[in-house]
């Protein structure tokens, strides 16, 4: 009688990429019965054929031991294979019974066809047993008779066939791009099989799973890779992708993307105009669409070109961009998110937002808005579907290529969440408007405020925001109550552990930021203390913020006395504050105008107003009144050495009229005595030579 046994050997797991566009196929270790070969026993004489000892029971009655080839011919659209087996019947005859089989089975891969069986005696035949999406079931019918302790080789060959249809799909065979499984076939518990997998020269190979050793090139020139003798065949699996690089076939075509019109080179292979069609169309119209929502100017002038591609050459990611060369690379399986998602890669790259998590958040995030708009479904990455052992802070998240593929499966779906509460949170208007100013490079901290004056020009030269400026950019834009969510959501989603003391000098230093602001008002703080906020520099800022206090309090005792003293303070002092050149510069001006305002008050106390004879006596000469009032004007047009000067003059004047006019008087009267007495001395002489003359005569 015969016995049959089988078993049928499950296909292998799916596995997304990190950016869920390429399907990439990732081999399963478990173990899997494939098709042990069904023994036929037939027994002469009495009785059932007997149940094997314990000893026997590990290895099968029949073992199959295969040595199977995979030759890729991409031009045919097909891998032909060819498994060389070995079959051999464990039993052994007795005296009363004789034991042969004459069929068996065997498990091959599932999408297999045109299957052919020989040997170099007999007529074998195969046929099909069952076809599932787990594999094919093969019925081997040996052609003759396999007796106890004897083996046979049979040749069997079938075709793995490119089917065509979905990118995505586990078998394609073509001239730009192969991608298959390959198997080891045996019986069960039946070591020894081998695999070999051979692909012409010229293309690209990425192996997962195996192991297969290679390439070594044959003298055809072929790409070959092999196994070697498996010890367990029913566990191996590889998956086997290849792509021949170069032969690409463009195509031009143009967009209105904002306010101009933008040139998109499609670059395909040859054997692939669907993804030209397919990603070309989704593209031109996702470009406007992203342009309205991201509110910033396209970045580039040059053409945009996206190129077909298998993997790239980090990750295995399905996309990527390049904002040097203004190039996408986009996987051939790339589903519509990953395209979106790498068109607006165009905005979010590293010259618009430094971190890596913001790029990746907000292409996302974006990529799902003209999803919607354009009414195209996408698969967006979920943190369900990532495990809770894989968060991370996303400031902790590695750079493209160097993180782990657990830390990136968190890092997209992580930063995608965030980007939808903050988008949740401040508003898409709020957030177009961060993004222009994050590309016009204007950081946060202006000094245009409500309260300020109108027209200010805005600052700019900032670098492209991290996660720090991004921050002071988002609540710049939010309203108050949003702004002051912000940082729970940096809190919970971003920092670092070692980050959390920077957020508390934060909050510090703008509470002491937002009262100087107001206390400067309509003067605007130095951009010193500005740039200290920018930077997080938060003890510089507030060392800061303390010399401006400094010069506010002088600003206001200034125009108490000089309201005081009639005075209308100068522009000089604003300038000093508001500009470049220092504080201290600052400090200094608002010094010397006291010192005026004080040598100007010393003159005005020292002033006659009435001035009597003996006070006219001692302003001969002077005008302290004319010195004050240039001392006024001096001061009020910001000259405050000719103020310093001139007041102190009317100073010194009006101080001396007193002894001025003590001296003139005195020396007045001097005077009056010398001459009354040169004259009395005159008439004496006079007198005395009279009397002379007359004596004489």
């Amino acid at each position: 009688m015969r016995i049959a046994r089988a078993a049928v050997r499950p296909a292998g797991v799916r596995m997304a990429s990190p950016r869920s566009g390429v399907r990439m196929v990732a081999p399963t270790r478990a173990l899997r019965l494939v098709a042990a070969a069904v023994f036929a026993a037939t027994a002469l004489g009495l009785g059932q054929v007997g149940v094997p000892s314990p000893a026997r029971a590990a290895t099968p009655d029949l073992t199959l031991v295969t040595a199977t080839t995979y030759q890729v011919l991409p031009d045919e659209g097909r891998v032909a294979v060819t498994v060389r087996i070995t079959a051999t019947n464990r039993l052994r005859d007795t005296a009363t019974r004789r034991f042969y089989f004459d069929e068996g089975y065997l498990a091959v891969l599932p999408g297999t066809s045109n299957f052919r069986l020989s040997a170099a005696t007999g007529s074998p035949s195969v046929s099909v047993r069952s076809r599932k999406a787990s594999g094919v079931i093969l019925r081997l019918q040996f052609g003759s008779r396999l007796a106890s302790g004897k083996s046979m080789d049979l040749t069997l060959t079938f075709d793995l066939l490119d089917p065509g249809g979905a990118p995505e799909r586990p078998v394609r065979i073509s001239p730009s791009l192969v991608a298959f499984r390959a198997w080891a076939s045996a019986s069960a518990a039946t070591p020894g099989s081998s695999v070999e997998v051979r692909l012409p020269a010229g293309y690209t190979v990425v192996l997962g799973g195996g192991p297969l050793v290679g390439p070594a090139t044959d003298v055809a020139g072929w790409q070959v890779f092999t196994s070697g003798p498996l010890d367990a065949p029913l566990t191996f699996v590889v998956d086997i992708s290849a792509a021949r690089p170069g032969g690409y076939v463009d195509s031009r075509r143009s967009v209105t993307v904002g306010d101009r019109t933008m040139a998109i080179i499609l670059r395909a292979w040859p054997d692939d105009p669907a993804w030209r069609v397919r990603v070309g169309d989704l593209v031109l119209r996702g470009l406007p669409v992203l342009a309205e929502a991201i509110g910033a100017p396209w970045p580039f002038e040059e053409p945009l070109t996206i190129a077909e591609t298998f993997v790239r050459s980090t990750g295995g990611y399905a996309g990527i961009f390049d904002p040097v060369k203004v190039l996408v690379q986009v996987g051939y399986t790339a589903s519509p998110g990953v395209i979106l998602h790498e068109a607006a890669h165009g905005w979010f790259n590293g010259g618009l937002v430094a971190d890596r998590w913001i790029a990746e958040a907000f292409a996302s995030y974006y990529a799902e808005q003209a999803a919607a708009t354009l009414g195209v479904t996408i698969d967006s990455p979920e943190l369900a579907n990532v495990p809770v052992e894989a968060a991370l802070p996303l400031n902790a998240w590695g750079p493209t290529g160097e993180a782990a593929a657990v830390a990136d499966e968190y890092g997209y779906a992580a930063s995608l969440a965030l980007a939808r509460e903050i988008a949740a949170l401040v508003g898409d208007g709020a957030l177009r408007d961060t993004w222009r100013a994050a590309a016009a490079g204007e950081p946060a901290y202006q000094p245009a405020s409500p309260s300020m004056d109108v027209g200010r020009a805005r600052e700019s030269g900032a670098a492209p925001p991290d996660w720090r400026a991004l921050l002071d950019l988002l609540e710049a834009r939010a309203d108050p109550e949003a702004a002051a969510a912000l940082d729970g959501l940096w809190r919970r989603w971003v920092i670092r552990p070692e980050d959390a003391g920077l957020l508390a000098a934060r909050a510090d230093a703008r509470r002491a930021y937002a009262a100087a602001v107001e206390a400067a008002a309509p003067w605007a703080l130095p951009r010193s203390i500005r740039d200290a906020m920018r930077a997080w520099q938060f003890d510089a800022a507030l060392r800061l913020i303390d010399d401006a206090e400094a010069v506010l309090r002088q600003r206001a005792v200034i125009a108490e006395v000089a309201a005081a003293s009639g005075l209308t303070p100068p522009d000089a002092l604003r300038p000093a504050f508001e500009g470049d050149v220092g504080l201290a510069a600052a400090a200094a001006e608002a010094a010397v105008e006291l010192a005026s305002i004080g040598q100007i008050r010393a003159a005005q106390a020292a002033r006659i107003a009435n001035p009597g004879l003996v006070d006219r006596l001692g302003l001969i000469g002077v005008d302290p009144e004319a010195r004050l009032a240039a001392a006024r004007a001096a001061f009020e047009d910001g000259d405050q050495d000719a103020a310093l000067a001139e007041a102190g003059a009317a100073l010194a004047a009006w101080r001396a009229v007193p002894e001025v006019a003590r001296g003139r008087i005195i020396s007045g009267t001097l005077l009056v005595v010398v001459v009354l007495i040169l004259a009395w001395l005159v008439a004496r002489r006079g007198r005395a030579q009279r009397v002379s003359r007359i004596g004489g005569a």
